[in-house]
């Protein structure tokens, strides 16, 4: 590990201390209200497009919506699995389902309840467009609202931030040291994998540079077989719990302009319409006039 590497790691760890669970959601579960879950099957059917869903370890999150623009909460959650966010994305790729898999390890220090609020989450991904659409599609945070951004620092390109502003808990989520194949960048938390991926990160690692460096002109084979070790790649991953490839800490003190690039903001975000009464009272009778 280089001298820039060592640096960064210690900011990272000043900033960050170990997994904490978060504090409740903004409404009280089974008080003011009363949130039913797993009432609808998650789509685990694998496809030509999707075919690591059904692999054991593929994450299914509970999402929790508000209803239309300007309505109160669902009373129920709908399931996302990778193929939904697969189809939304327009293509499988194995930076889609690394964002998924990290975020899916964040929302369990995020949400320790299982159900994840989309109202009130914000995040910050790598320019990669995996990346972010991962973390837009999960947390409903957007670029005109003023919650979605992409991280200064260059060195966090595959990792997220997935901040609850109504707790103001963030979380730092990335991959472990051992699965990570991008060259040169380096893993921004301490974790290593303690398994074997059945294919090495070095032979991965060296394809990717050649077709880099290929001008646009790869063989036919080498597009086949990045292909291939990526889809294997993955399939490895999730056939083992998730923890154990991806980690995940709750940044101390955290503030949103010191990580985000503020070069690529919206000068004038829009206010979100659809969260604005998502706690609004009931009627007090069952019919009851216009006021």
């Amino acid at each position: 590990m280089n001298s820039w590497n060592r640096w960064l790691l210690a900011a990272t760890l000043a900033l960050c201390g170990a997994p904490a669970m978060a504090a409740e959601p903004t409404y009280r579960q089974g008080e003011d209200i009363f949130i039913e879950t797993g009432v609808e099957a998650p789509d685990r059917s694998p496809t030509w497009y999707a075919s690591v869903v059904a692999r054991p370890y593929a994450p299914v999150f509970e999402m929790l919506a508000t209803r239309g623009t300007q309505g109160r909460y669902y009373p129920y959650t709908y399931p996302v699995t990778l193929k939904d966010i697969i189809r939304w994305h327009g293509h499988d790729c194995e930076g889609l389902t690394h964002a998924a898999n990290a975020a899916h390890v964040a929302f369990r220090i995020l949400f320790p309840d299982g159900i994840v609020d989309r109202s009130v989450l914000w995040g910050i991904s790598g320019e990669s467009p995996c990346w972010s659409d991962a973390v837009a599609f999960l947390t409903g945070a957007r670029l005109q609202y003023g919650n979605l951004g992409y991280f200064r620092n260059k060195d966090y390109g595959h990792a997220i931030v997935l901040y609850r502003e109504d707790t103001g808990v963030a979380v730092l989520a990335t991959w472990k040291q051992g699965i990570n194949n991008i060259p040169g960048e380096p893993v921004v938390l301490p974790e290593a994998i303690t398994w074997r991926p059945k294919m090495t990160m070095a032979d991965v690692e060296r394809l990717k540079a050649a077709v880099k460096t290929a001008g646009g002109e790869p063989t036919p084979y080498q597009v086949d077989q990045m292909r291939y070790q990526q889809w294997s790649h993955l399939n490895d991953i999730l056939g083992r719990p998730l923890e154990e490839s991806y980690q995940a800490r709750v940044i101390e003190n955290f503030r949103w302009a010191d990580w985000i690039d503020p070069a690529r903001t919206v000068a004038k975000p829009q206010a979100r319409s659809d969260t604005r009464l998502k706690n609004y009272p009931n009627r007090t009778r069952p019919i009851e006039g216009p006021r």
